[in-house]
């Protein structure tokens, strides 16, 4: 028989492996996606707070621009010329006269607390509770303020933890942004290059707008880990499904595999011991013939003498065997027509009658056909219960019991039967082995009345199946489904 040529891109196996290796890539994908998605995240909340930050400092610059301007006007110009070019912010007069400036001008805006320093670095006003008089000149943003810069620093923060946001709330529980911002005269053409005079310290409060961008980054990434968890066990889910689709393909291949190789051994066998048995079977009937003659001859002079009948049984016996090789070699496609299968059992069980009521063997029938015909070949059918009935009744030799029940199958369209003994069970080894050609426990046996048997079923597209412990006994089970009559399902090696 023509090996079938199994490509290697369809092979299962192949699929598989490459199926498992697009898995581990695509777990490894989904981790890096979740990863670079983490990061883009926090990159944006970067982002965001940068944004916050600038915005926030655009908004002092105005608010410090304003409040150079109404000091200058409301405060400086009118105390000058009152006191005549004396400015002292200690006289509480004069220190009244600025607080109400400065709380008019910052009055509505978000500013936690503002100080201003004299051009010495000393601090000279303040709208909180700090002491008057310190001297602050070698604080960063003082010194660069008085030296016309600019200068914002936001407390308990770095940009390197910007991203952080919603973690600094454990070790900083408020963020504030504090400006210095120089405090210059005012000339007319560009009041921004006057001379600088002080400094103006703003603090405001950001916790609560980095907070909020702190909880969008966290809802953020949680919606992302929800909804990437969600993607994840969906397509694990499909990859378990299709995981275990291609295992079954591969087992599946894998039995039509071995199937055909046995299916080609076994064609092999078959022609081999076709071939074998036609040879013996010429010889053996003129061994037979002959030994028939002798017989009547020597019947006539030496009643007494049975070597003549010895050869005779003993050819018989060797025909049979012969008949058993052939029937093996060259399966009969069933011819199948309507019958009944509790009869065929009945009438398997009443040629075997003699030798089961020697060995005292009981027979127990559970029939539930109620005598419902199937389509079958009766006398394969009764080949193939004779051989069973024959290996339980030999595996009782001294008295037992043999349960035999017939049921409809599962879906309703077939039947099944059940041969149990209470016989000396098979060895586990030995049992997987029953089906092989020419295996036998038996010392007379030829080891091919399972085989047979399992042809048999098979070519009536059935099923058998065997189970044993040994010192228990026996179970064989047949399942035969429902055939049309008068078609049969071809030959099966």
């Amino acid at each position: 028989m023509p090996r079938f040529p199994f490509k290697t891109s369809w092979w299962p196996q192949k699929d598989l492996e490459t199926f498992r290796l697009v898995k581990f890539f695509s777990l490894t994908s989904f981790v890096a996606i979740l990863v670079f998605t983490v990061i883009l995240t926090l990159l944006l909340s970067h982002r965001a707070q940068r944004l916050a930050l600038e915005k926030s400092e655009d908004y002092i610059r105005l608010l410090a621009a304003n409040l150079n301007h109404q000091v200058f006007q409301q405060f400086l110009i009118p105390v000058a010329i009152i006191h005549k070019g004396k400015i002292t912010i200690a006289d509480p007069e004069q220190f009244k006269r600025l607080d109400e400036v400065v709380r008019n001008t910052i009055h509505g805006f978000q500013v936690e607390q503002l100080s201003i320093y004299d051009q010495l670095g000393v601090l000279s006003y303040s709208s909180g509770s700090l002491p008057l008089g310190q001297d602050r000149f070698e604080v960063p943003g003082v010194k660069k303020a008085l030296a016309g810069e600019p200068n914002f620093e936001l407390s308990g923060w770095s940009p390197v933890w910007l991203p952080l946001a919603p973690l600094a709330r454990w070790w900083a529980k408020e963020q504030r942004l504090t400006a210095y911002i120089p405090f210059r005269l005012e000339n007319v053409p560009k009041p921004e290059l006057g001379v600088v005079i002080g400094v103006f310290e703003i603090s405001q409060n950001m916790s609560k707008d980095l907070e909020e961008i702190g909880r969008f980054q966290i809802i953020t990434l949680a919606t992302l880990a929800v909804i990437m968890g969600l993607l994840f066990l969906v397509l694990r889910q499909i990859v378990k499904q299709a995981e275990g689709i291609l295992e079954r393909r591969a087992a599946e291949q894998m039995a039509l595999e071995t199937q055909l190789h046995q299916t080609e051994r076994l064609a092999a066998l078959g022609e081999m011991t076709a071939g074998v048995a036609h040879e013996i079977r010429n010889p053996l009937g003129i061994i037979s013939s002959t030994a028939e003659l002798l017989k009547e001859r020597l019947a006539r002079y030496e009643p007494q003498n049975r070597l003549a009948q010895i050869i005779v049984e003993e050819a018989n016996r060797l025909n049979m065997k012969v008949t058993e090789f052939l029937d093996f070699s060259r399966p009969r496609v069933p011819n199948l027509r309507p019958c009944n299968l509790e009869g065929v059992l009945d009438r398997s069980l009443e040629f075997l009658a003699p030798e089961i009521d020697r060995r005292g063997i009981s027979v127990v029938r559970h029939y539930h056909l109620d005598g419902r015909e199937q389509a079958a070949d009766l006398d394969l059918l009764h080949q193939a219960f004779l051989n069973l009935l024959l290996n339980a009744i030999q595996a009782m030799p001294e008295s037992g019991e043999i349960t035999i029940t017939t049921r409809p199958l599962a879906q309703g369209k077939g039947e099944e039967i059940i041969l149990q003994d209470s016989g000396e069970g098979i060895d586990p080894q030995a049992l997987k082995k029953v089906f092989n050609p020419f295996f036998t426990t038996k010392e007379k046996g030829s080891g091919l009345g399972l085989p047979i048997v399992k042809s048999i079923i098979e070519s009536h597209q059935g099923a058998i199946k065997i189970d044993s412990t040994l010192g228990e006994g026996t179970t064989v089970t047949l399942a035969l489904p429902e055939l049309p009559a008068g078609k049969g399902s071809g030959g099966v090696g």
